[in-house]
C-alpha cells in the first residue's frame, strides 16, 4: 500500500462523509439541543471502529456473504433511525433547552446510528476492499491494511463531523426559530432515510 493509494482512499472518503445523512442529522440535532457535540461524535467514530474491527478480522465480509444478516443489520439500523427521528420532530428544541441528557447517553446513542447505518457498513464491504493490495506487491498484510483504510475513514468522520457540529451551534446558536428549523430538518432526514430503507427492504 503506497502513498497514492492513501491519498485515493482518503479523497474519496472524505467526498462520502461530507455527503449529509444520518450522521450529519444526529450531530447537528445533537449540538442544537446543548449536547455535547464531542460526546456524539466520539459515539458515532466509535460505531465506526467496530465496523473496522469487523472488516480487520474479516468478519465484515462474513457478513456480506449473508444476505439474511445483512438485511437484519440493516432494519435494525433503519428502525433505529425512524424512532430516533420521530422524536426530533416532536420534540425540535434548540440550543440549551430542554433537561440536561448525560454525556454517556449522547454517546452510546451516536454509537448505535453510525454501528447500525448501512451506508457506513457498505462502504466497508464495497469501497475499501478495492483500495486493499494482495499478492507479491503487498509489504503488509490485508488486514494490517484494512485496520489502516478504517482509522483514516475514523479521522475523517470525526474532523468532519465536530465541524459541522460546532459550526452549526456557533453559526445558530443565537437563531432559535432557524435552529428549531434545522433540527426538524435533521429529524426529517433520519426519518425519510429510515423509512426509504424499511419500505426498500419491504419488497
Amino acid at each position: 500500500m503506497d502513498t497514492g493509494t492513501l491519498i485515493s482512499f482518503l479523497a474519496l472518503d472524505l467526498l462520502l462523509v461530507c455527503v449529509p445523512g444520518a450522521d450529519w442529522a444526529y450531530v447537528i440535532s445533537a449540538g442544537l439541543r446543548g449536547r455535547s457535540v464531542g460526546a456524539a461524535v466520539g459515539g458515532l467514530v466509535s460505531g465506526y471502529a467496530l465496523h473496522t474491527a469487523l472488516a480487520t478480522a474479516g468478519l465484515a465480509v462474513l457478513v456480506a456473504g449473508s444476505p439474511a444478516l445483512l438485511t437484519a443489520l440493516t432494519v435494525a439500523g433503519a428502525g433505529y433511525l425512524v424512532r430516533l427521528g420521530w422524536g426530533v420532530l416532536r420534540r425540535p428544541g434548540v440550543p440549551e433547552e430542554g433537561e440536561p441528557v448525560a454525556e454517556g447517553r449522547v454517546f452510546l446513542r451516536g454509537a448505535t446510528i453510525s454501528g447500525l447505518n448501512p451506508k457506513g457498513l457498505l462502504l466497508y464491504l464495497s469501497i475499501l476492499p478495492q483500495f486493499l493490495v494482495t499478492g507479491g506487491g503487498a509489504h503488509l498484510p490485508v488486514a494490517a491494511q484494512t485496520a489502516v483504510l478504517g482509522l483514516l475513514h475514523m479521522a475523517c468522520c470525526a474532523a468532519v463531523y465536530l465541524a459541522v457540529g460546532v459550526l452549526a451551534r456557533a453559526v445558530l446558536g443565537a437563531r432559535p426559530a432557524a435552529a428549531r428549523a434545522v433540527t426538524r430538518t435533521s429529524g426529517a432526514a433520519m426519518l425519510g432515510i429510515g423509512t426509504f430503507l424499511l419500505i426498500q427492504h419491504a419488497f
